[in-house]
């Protein structure tokens, strides 16, 4: 825990609580425009690939502010980030409230982004910064029940809203956002970070790199891709070379932060799977709404939200290592169960989802502890801005791949023996793959962790104690 930031256990548990409401509606205004997506499109005369940008230009520019966020938390403070992003996020609200044409629609999500990414920053650097590390498991606790209470929340009260009255009216809701500001900037001390400069060209650099490959990977675009291949580049010249580059290189020269971020990364394909494929699953194959496939999933989020905080404890009884295998064992159960009964009873798939809910809040819990332990108080601002963005990207990727793989269809063999065919075969293939990245993942932190402990080792014996 940084000494800047060092609260009564009482003031930073409040903050946490707050943070946990915040990223509620944060989370449900993620979540809730695709639900409203046909509506969308048959009001303005949009085709699918046109009507996406609601979603897509949302993705790209909160992936942005979040690893954006993170940098400017090592110079200003939160308080001042949020004061600036949650009146961001209403007045892109009031926009697409009054959206008359689609152009504005766009505008609005993009605003809503840049306001609302600066909420998943501060669920990052809150709980590292206001706690120790042998109490920070329980505030990342809360701030996954937050996340998964989100989850649950916004196909449901989206499915409702669009078919009672207009999708306009889900603009209304992240207006609640603004009601949490002054209780944050009572909370959270005003401390700025470091005086040093900021890179601009560097982050520049670094936002069109991540605009081009996310929407390479979302319109299937080879130009895009090169185009976010020559960026990567350059940015990486950048910070080569440049005096104060966006991203130390001695952050990227930390073998156990970047072995982090790959599990981080494989993880999050799995992470991600969970809410884009069990919705198609329940709409494409078991025929329900929209609504009643938001009903079907949500035991699965309301008991995730419920144990996210257990979750966390657990890290910081028995250490993360516990958390993680117990996360893996469930999210990989959960993957395999849901193999076997993909495309039967939606009760049996809303059952054995639970399995893969649990697993996944789990998951983001020991990650999230897992690499603020590989950062100085210095590095954690841009370091979790950048485990953000690293599950951002691979959940793109995921979710790309997983709809290419849809659109083949059925054709083939089916891998799990235990599935007997049909419509479902190809959504139980693809659970059986994600738990055996599941599995891979578990391999690999075993890896991380022996590293950790070699590196603790050596720690010692250079010590003077040693």
């Amino acid at each position: 825990m940084d000494s800047k930031h060092a609260p009564s256990p009482v003031t930073a548990d409040r903050l946490m609580r707050l943070l946990a409401l915040t990223l509620i509606v944060s989370v449900m205004n993620a979540t809730m425009f695709n639900v409203a997506l046909p509506r969308i499109s048959l009001e303005f005369s949009l085709s699918p690939s046109k009507a996406s940008w609601v979603i897509t230009a949302y993705i790209v520019v909160y992936a942005i502010g979040t690893v954006t966020y993170g940098k400017l938390a090592d110079r200003y403070s939160l308080r001042n980030l949020l004061t600036f992003g949650l009146p961001m996020l209403a007045f892109g609200s009031l926009i697409g409230l009054m959206a008359g044409a689609f152009w504005m629609l766009v505008l609005a999500r993009v605003l809503q982004a840049m306001g609302a990414s600066v909420v998943t920053a501060a669920s990052m650097l809150i709980p590292v910064r206001y706690y120790p590390l042998a109490a920070r498991g329980r505030a990342l606790g809360m701030t996954a029940t937050g996340i998964a209470l989100g989850t649950a929340a916004g196909p449901i009260i989206s499915g409702i809203v669009t078919s009672v009255a207009s999708w306009r009216l889900l603009f209304l809701l992240p207006l609640l956002a603004l009601i949490a500001l002054p209780f944050f900037r009572r909370e959270l001390d005003g401390a700025a970070g470091t005086k040093r400069p900021t890179d601009v060209w560097g982050g520049l650099l670094l936002g069109g790199s991540i605009a081009a490959l996310l929407l390479a990977l979302t319109n299937s675009s080879l130009m895009l891709l090169a185009a976010g291949l020559l960026l990567t580049a350059l940015f990486g010249l950048r910070i080569r070379f440049a005096r104060e580059p966006f991203i130390q290189l001695a952050l990227l020269g930390n073998t156990r932060f970047s072995f982090a971020l790959l599990i981080t990364g494989l993880s999050s394909c799995a992470v991600f799977g969970i809410p884009f494929l069990v919705p198609l699953l329940l709409g494409n194959v078991n025929g329900l709404s929209p609504l009643h496939t938001g009903l079907a999933m949500l035991p699965a989020a309301v008991l995730s939200a419920l144990l996210g905080r257990r979750g966390g404890t657990l890290a910081d009884k028995y250490g993360i290592g516990v958390l993680f295998y117990t996360a893996a064992l469930l999210f990989a159960s959960g993957f395999v169960l849901l193999s076997w009964t993909a495309g039967s009873s939606p009760g049996l798939i809303a059952c054995f989802l639970i399995f893969g809910s649990v697993g996944q809040t789990f998951t983001q819990i020991a990650l999230s502890h897992t690499l603020s332990g590989t950062l100085t108080a210095e590095q954690t601002g841009v370091g979790m801005g950048l485990y953000s963005l690293v599950s951002f990207i691979a959940g793109a990727a995921s979710t790309a791949l997983i709809g290419r793989t849809l659109d083949f269809g059925a054709s083939g063999r089916w891998l799990n023996p235990l599935h007997g065919g049909g419509a479902g075969l190809v959504y139980s293939n693809l659970f059986l793959a994600l738990a055996a990245l599941v599995s891979l993942t578990a391999i690999l932190y075993a890896v991380f962790a022996a590293m950790s402990r070699r590196a603790s080792r050596r720690a010692g014996a250079e010590s003077p104690a040693g």
